[in-house]
């Protein structure tokens, strides 16, 4: 039960968060601290921020929705996914990046979901083997 309400809470998250940068995607990424600029800003910020994240909200509401078909699959999806996000703020960091209040939180934020997915992998398989 609990690994669904966490994947119910990360689809909300995510499902807000690709709205927002579909629909007003400058406007995000000014708010997050980032200057984009370029005739292809708005179009990239739509796909990279909007699509994914719209597409990451459905994959884990299905897992909260059917988790015998789609938990698994939506779990692996945030690790990878979590994961190399954690990875590169790690890199961005020892290369000497000084995020402001917005990236810690970002980070933090990512950092906190793969651990969270980690630990519901390792609760999950645990429950699903036969002692």
């Amino acid at each position: 039960m609990l690994i669904r309400l966490f994947l119910t809470l990360i689809a909300l998250l995510f499902l807000v968060f690709g709205l927002w940068s579909i629909s007003d995607p400058l406007g995000m990424t000014s708010q997050l601290d980032v200057e984009a600029g370029g005739p292809n800003a708005a179009f990239e910020m739509r796909g990279i921020f909007g699509g994914v994240s719209l597409a990451a909200a459905a994959l884990t509401a299905a897992g909260a929705i059917r988790p015998e078909r789609f938990e698994r699959p939506a779990l692996y999806f945030l690790a990878v996914y979590m994961g190399g996000y954690t990875l590169a703020r790690f890199a961005s960091l020892i290369m000497g990046d000084s995020p402001t209040l917005n990236g810690w939180a970002f980070a933090s934020f990512e950092v906190v979901s793969f651990a969270l997915t980690c630990l519901a992998l390792r609760a999950r398989s645990r429950s699903r083997t036969p002692a």
